[in-house]
């Protein structure tokens, strides 16, 4: 049976990015040895979007109110990537990783599945 998703960041300054996550996000870790940390996460959905081709993935993190999540993180340095959009299924912006990614924050609009 099928217990959990692995996520993964690909990088170029994955030290910074697990700072990030650890200390501006506040996500719980285990050190799998040597500073390799793996992360907690909040609850997760996955969606599957047509594409033209395969292999592309996004992370985007969910929150319940966009505005009071992007004050709250932008106190806390974070950079955001682009402006924020109102979408029929939710309010998107996206955050600068220490590292140069990308990731998305929303606040979804959309009925919400239980966790598996």
């Amino acid at each position: 049976m099928i217990n959990g998703a692995h996520v993964i960041i690909y990088t170029t300054d994955a030290e910074a990015d697990r700072a990030f996550l650890r200390d501006v996000l506040g996500w719980p870790y285990a050190d799998a040895g040597h500073g390799w940390l793996i992360f907690g996460t909040p609850p997760a959905e996955v969606a599957c979007h047509p594409a033209e081709s395969g292999g592309a993935h996004e992370l985007i993190l969910m929150c319940d109110d966009l505005t009071a999540t992007m004050a709250d993180l932008r106190g806390k340095g974070v950079e955001f990537t682009r402006p924020v959009e109102e979408l029929s299924w939710g309010v998107i912006t996206g955050i600068r990783l220490p590292g140069g990614g990308d990731i998305g924050l929303y606040e979804p609009r959309h009925p919400r599945p239980p966790a598996a």
